[in-house]
């Protein structure tokens, strides 16, 4: 990923833009594991935010950003939640009950 553009002045946003763009093809985080990661805890609902503010134009996995119980967000008054689904599932993640096994999905940041 290029570097993040200077406009993001907002430091928790620029720690969990980076903290997003680390996420691996094929694993998925929470919200609130991106807030923690990024050196923000208990921000999960900030991390929501920051990335419904993102410009399109950016090339973060957004999508492999889930909620606290392995599902996909749906979006108000959108289908960004179906491409998200898409998305993920054409990088081999699996959905059993629209649910993602956090155990054998979730980015460690030690495995990469």
């Amino acid at each position: 990923m290029e570097p993040l553009p200077q406009t993001v002045e907002n430091p928790m946003c620029r720690a969990f833009y980076e903290t997003i763009a680390r996420v691996p093809c094929g694993k998925v985080a929470t919200y609130g594991q991106i807030a923690t990661l990024a050196g923000y805890p208990g921000r999960a609902r900030q991390v929501g935010y920051a990335l419904a503010g993102m410009p399109e134009a950016w090339d973060l996995p957004w999508h492999r950003i889930i909620n606290a119980y392995g599902k996909v967000s749906p979006r108000t008054g959108s289908k960004f939640h179906l491409l998200q689904y898409e998305l993920l599932v054409g990088e081999g993640v699996v959905f059993s009950d629209n649910r993602i096994d956090l155990d054998l999905f979730r980015w460690q940041p030690e495995d990469g």
